[in-house]
């Protein structure tokens, strides 16, 4: 037995759930799939933080343009899946004093909204601010509650007609002259769906399922570790204001600050050793910034795998530029129905999604444009229904587990 649909969309992470929704309220009938629970690969382990852009801004302009978007939109239709926390940018005694005068002159030409604060003023705002520290620049940060925005996402799809299977991995692709013809499911599933175009949103994964279709997606995944602290008194992200390295970042919850994060190449997204050295780092690391994270307590520890995309880490050969996505048309390869999405950060995955479906739905003949931007999502003011969708696609990450109740 089969079931037929429009649209595969295989990848329940931010980026595949997005797509769901996109395409669902483009009235496409579409089966959003997932081999564990939703969110439960990069998405749910990252370190949650919703860009401004101005982490990216002397760098890659066009990349902060996109996050500085989508902050906004995100922050119009998330409601509860975002914290406006506001971010800073450190800059400390042995930090390059050009590097700060050259990011606050890049938001400015970009748009973002800046303002430099002097330690003193500084300390008003984060009275743990380390005594090396020289001015601060205040940006639009925020933070992002990971497993909320995928379930919101998800419900948003199946609200529109959408079905949502977690716990379904690929286990086969079928393709017959040039086209995809069927995908086989395990798991929770465990039947083939016959659709009519075939979406690989499955991040780090990507290659792996590619290669189920005779496709060769090359992936450069790397692990980086984030810490959860015992520690409920830092109100905005704090960011390093230095060419991006390891422990350069904290992220503010209710009760707890993550810190992170490490860059280190892995194989396979699935079986990787980790280094306690990567935790003390990115301690020690953001303890430069905010001396009282030295003294507190590690509540969990976790690791992420970065879906990069090998023949752009191979031409930029290093970690301080900013990452864009990259949408693979297979139809270049010998496929004509199935696409891949790789590359990319969470902040930009609405974006990722509406380039997907533009794609799809060309090809499906679908003349309808996206609105995911001007919709707000279900359940986001109500922290309760949405930490129950959390729970009701099995949903929960380490990211946000001492925030998300999802019971």
């Amino acid at each position: 037995m089969s079931v037929e649909t429009d649209v595969l969309v295989a990848g329940g992470g931010a980026t595949g759930a997005g797509i769901a929704r996109d395409l669902a309220l483009r009235g496409v009938d579409v089966v959003l799939v997932e081999r564990g629970g939703l969110a439960s690969g990069t998405t749910g382990r990252s370190h949650g933080l919703l860009h401004s852009g101005a982490r990216y801004a002397e760098a890659d302009e066009r990349g902060a343009e996109e996050c500085l978007a989508e902050n906004e939109i995100l922050r119009d239709i998330a409601g509860a899946c975002i914290r406006d926390t506001g971010g800073l940018f450190v800059q400390l005694a042995e930090d390059d004093p050009d590097y700060f005068e050259a990011k606050r002159d890049a938001c400015a030409e970009i748009g973002i909204p800046t303002e430099t604060l002097a330690p003193d003023e500084a300390r008003e705002v984060v009275p743990g601010l380390a005594p090396e520290t020289e001015r601060v620049m205040e940006v639009p940060d925020a933070v992002i509650y990971p497993s909320r925005l995928v379930a919101a996402n998800a419900a948003a799809a199946r609200d529109q007609g959408a079905t949502v299977h977690p716990h379904a991995p690929v286990e086969d692709i079928v393709v017959e002259d040039r086209q995809v013809t069927g995908v086989r499911l395990g798991g929770a599933v465990d039947e083939r769906i016959d659709a009519d175009y075939l979406v690989n949103a499955t991040g780090a994964w990507a290659g792996k399922v590619a290669a189920m279709a005779g496709l060769d997606v090359q992936m450069k995944p790397t692990r980086g570790v984030m810490v959860s602290m015992d520690y409920d008194e830092l109100g905005p992200v704090l960011n390093r204001c230095r060419d991006p390295d390891d422990g350069d970042i904290v992220v503010p919850h209710e009760d707890e600050a993550v810190v992170g994060t490490t860059s280190v190449p892995v194989r396979d997204p699935d079986e990787y050793e980790t280094e306690e050295w990567e935790v003390e780092k990115s301690i020690d690391e953001c303890a430069e910034m905010l001396p009282p994270i030295a003294d507190a307590s590690a509540v969990r520890t976790w690791w992420g795998v970065r879906p990069l995309y090998a023949p752009d880490e191979d031409a930029r050969g290093g970690r301080g530029i900013s990452r864009g996505f990259f949408l693979l048309d297979h139809a270049d390869d010998g496929i004509d129905n199935m696409a891949s999405i790789v590359g990319g950060k969470l902040t930009t995955y609405r974006q990722m999604a509406e380039a997907v479906a533009d794609l799809v739905c060309d090809d499906l003949g679908v003349d309808t444009d996206c609105v995911t931007a001007e919709r707000r999502m279900p359940a986001v003011d109500d922290p309760d229904e949405l930490d129950a969708l959390v729970a009701e696609f099995d949903g929960q990450g380490p990211t946000d587990e001492d925030v998300v109740v999802a019971e």
